[in-house]
């Protein structure tokens, strides 16, 4: 599971970087930000791009859009879709360039003073965008073009903009009185703050987290590569003798796979566990609290039961009801399966005489006991054929190159903000440059936890750009010299987040507001959970999966138990997974003045509840590090990636019905899903491609829960 990303632009429209008519820059013209980059596609000037260049230019960009809004939003002439729609397509250009830029590089190359900067221009963004959306005389001119829609004679995406932007600005507040809109412009503003606050609490949090140990004999099990890099940073953070294992975004920790001390197993859990809730500068349970009432509150002042409601109807979900029903009608069956899988552990521990019931700490060492006893292999035999660059190139790219005819080349001679990302052109079948794409892989102190994806800069056939997408992971950087090799689930995100990336570099849009990724959240994720099914397609898997030493092949005995072990521990996973999605909706399905105040024992009865509180199992996500739902752009939407895994089996069945991996179908899939970005209704656009709507039973098959 990745965190997808899908990094949100902080100003209010979808905005490009070609320069327009404008008012006279106020910006120094040696900042970076005063004009658009002369690299090719745009791409950023990161060598010449400092702190204190931020600052002047996020000022300077908000006042240039703001008087283009007002020019819109004053102009005499009756309104027209070209001086009104178009025209606020092309509004905001340097907020634009420098946002798309910081946005990026505070969650993947941060420091002290782009913190300070982050929380300082929260408020100030959500009341710029405030300012554009709450404009009563520009709502007026765009309402009076949606009123007649009809006689406009617009084309089907032009048409679509104006339905999107209508519903854009009525949900954001258009028709509420001058006095509610001055409430929510200080709710918004709050929850900026708060919302920055969180994520940055969550980072510093699991570096304060960090395991220490004192020997070498507690982490029995890592290998000695492992444990000397500990000790590097032990070393480090000024823990000279001593060993240090930094903590992850999520609940689960990749060393409690192969840790043999229980003891250390323990603590390295409950470290990951306590995160935000044990009190100290970096506790999030009063942001939790604040937030969640504040978003309850703003959702009825915007005539909406609740937050997730509010969220829900501009989602293909549409309500709470039917997320609930998916949620409920899985969390039975997973827990059923989740406590099977406990059983098969039990007994491996019991064989083992050790004397205690399986706990959290445990599953992941005695999971990869059952699956070598099972299937005859573990995971540790699968990383040697799985080094970085050759999945990279004789995996990801080879499967691209199958399937849509792309070629990549890398090029050194662009700049980067850190010395490991790598930077590729990327070119069309017809040998035409499609886009630039930026891969960032390995783990950093400065660097949010998870993956993702985000542009730089989007496509637009207005703006006349093109696609320069990153790619972001947390992969261990191994010690110099040593390679790269992945763990089947690093393996699986790396594939992920490149299907984010497709769906970036394939965009074929007119206007930015529809460019790419910009499809509702619980459609986001469909794409880039097909392009997973490539990772083990056995075609693919026998070109990448070859021994990063000897160059061997995977023995086809491996390969054959790597497929047939796809439904292993299936029961944790989706059980964790929905723990934390319906947390998610837990906290926001609150309505106002329903928020308690202890957001662990909210949590536990949340959990028992829905009958998925299984103590072996612990959520992906506790509240207080749900970065997600609580500094992300997935609040009451973190069900959307089992919503869209629906599509993604549906989709992959159809891939095996038609033949595979073929230009054919990746063609096919291209015309009628990635090249569209948000140009149409999301399940609309499923539908013609699928030729139906999809059904659930490849979901249900996949995740084993047919039986309970």
């Amino acid at each position: 599971m990745t965190r997808p990303h899908i990094l949100l632009i902080a100003s209010a429209m979808a905005i490009s970087s070609i320069a327009h008519a404008a008012a006279p820059s106020a910006l120094d013209p040696a900042n970076p930000f005063a004009k658009e980059s002369a690299l090719p596609f745009h791409y950023p000037a990161f060598d010449k791009i400092h702190d204190a260049d931020y600052a002047p230019a996020f000022a300077e960009g908000m006042r240039q859009q703001m008087a283009e809004i007002d020019a819109i939003a004053n102009n005499p002439k009756p309104a027209t879709f070209e001086n009104t729609i178009v025209a606020m397509e092309r509004s905001g250009q340097l907020l634009n360039r420098v946002s798309s830029v910081f946005g990026n590089l505070s969650g993947a190359n941060t420091n002290d003073t782009m913190k300070a900067l982050d929380r300082d221009l929260a408020p100030k963004l959500a009341a710029h965008s405030d300012a554009i959306r709450l404009n009563a005389k520009l709502y007026a001119r765009i309402k009076s073009l949606y009123d007649k829609r009809a006689s406009l004679h617009l084309d089907a995406e032009s048409a679509w903009l104006l339905e999107r932007y209508n519903t854009d600005f009525v949900r954001a507040g258009a028709r509420l009185s001058p006095a509610d809109q001055a409430k929510l412009k200080a709710m918004n503003a709050e929850l900026a703050s708060l919302q920055t606050s969180f994520g940055q609490n969550v980072l510093n949090e699991a570096n304060a987290s960090a395991l220490v140990v004192d020997t070498r004999a507690e982490l029995a099990g890592m290998s000695d590569k492992a444990i000397d890099a500990a000790a590097a940073e032990a070393k480090k953070r000024g823990l000279d003798g001593k060993f240090v294992i930094p903590v992850v975004n999520t609940t689960g920790q990749a060393s409690l796979s192969v840790l043999t001390n229980r003891a250390t197993r323990q603590r390295l859990l409950d470290a990951s566990l306590n995160r935000g809730s044990h009190g100290g500068e970096f506790d999030n349970r009063d942001i939790v609290v604040k937030m969640a009432t504040l978003r309850a509150e703003r959702a009825k002042l915007l005539g909406y039961p609740s937050h997730a409601a509010y969220i829900l109807e501009d989602q293909t979900a549409h309500d709470t009801g039917a997320v609930n029903k998916l949620l409920a009608e899985l969390a039975k069956p997973a827990v059923a399966n989740a406590r099977k899988e406990a059983a098969e552990i039990q007994k491996v521990i019991d064989a083992d005489k050790g004397g205690f019931p399986v706990s959290a700490a445990d599953w992941d060492f005695y999971s990869d006991k059952v699956r070598a006893a099972r299937f005859n292999f573990d995971q540790e035999q699968l990383r040697p054929y799985f080094e970085l660059n050759n999945v990279l190139t004789n995996g990801l790219f080879f499967a691209a190159g199958k399937l849509y005819g792309l070629s990549f080349k890398e090029r050194k001679d662009l700049p980067v903000y850190n010395p490991d990302v790598r930077v590729f052109d990327v070119f069309d079948a017809n040998g035409k440059q499609l886009a630039i794409f930026i891969g960032d892989y390995y783990a950093r102190g400065n660097k949010r936890g998870g993956a993702w994806m985000n542009a730089y800069v989007s496509q637009s056939k207005l703006m006349g750009t093109h696609p320069v997408i990153a790619n972001h992971l947390n992969i261990p950087k191994p010690a110099a010299g040593e390679p790269t090799l992945l763990t089947y689930d690093e393996l699986r995100t790396l594939f992920h987040e490149f299907g984010h990336a497709l769906h970036g570099m394939f965009s074929d849009v007119k206007y930015p507001r529809f460019s790419g990724t910009r499809v509702p959240r619980d459609f986001v994720e469909f794409p880039s959970q097909v392009n997973e099914m490539w990772s083990v397609w056995p075609e693919v898997l026998k070109n990448y999966a070859k021994h990063y030493q000897t160059g061997a092949p995977m023995p086809q005995e491996l390969l054959d138990k790597v497929i047939a072990s796809k439904k292993f521990n299936e029961g944790y996973r989706t059980t964790e997974y929905l723990a934390a999605s319906i947390l998610d909706q837990r906290w926001h399905q609150l309505g106002a003045g329903q928020v308690p105040t202890d957001v662990l024992a909210f949590e536990a009865a949340s959990l028992k509840d829905a009958g998925i509180d299984f103590a072996p199992v612990p959520t992906r996500y506790r509240t207080t590090y749900f970065s997600h739902v609580f500094s992300g752009g997935y609040s009451s939407g973190y069900y959307g990636y089992l919503w869209a895994e629906r599509l993604d089996a549906d989709t992959v069945e159809w891939f095996k019905e038609h033949g595979g991996l073929t230009r054919k179908n990746g063609d096919y899939f291209r015309k009628m899903l990635l090249s569209r970005g948000g140009t149409m209704d999301a399940m609309k656009m499923f539908k013609n491609f699928r030729g139906r709507d999809p059904v659930i039973e490849p979901l249900l098959e996949r995740r084993g829960l047919t039986a309970q």
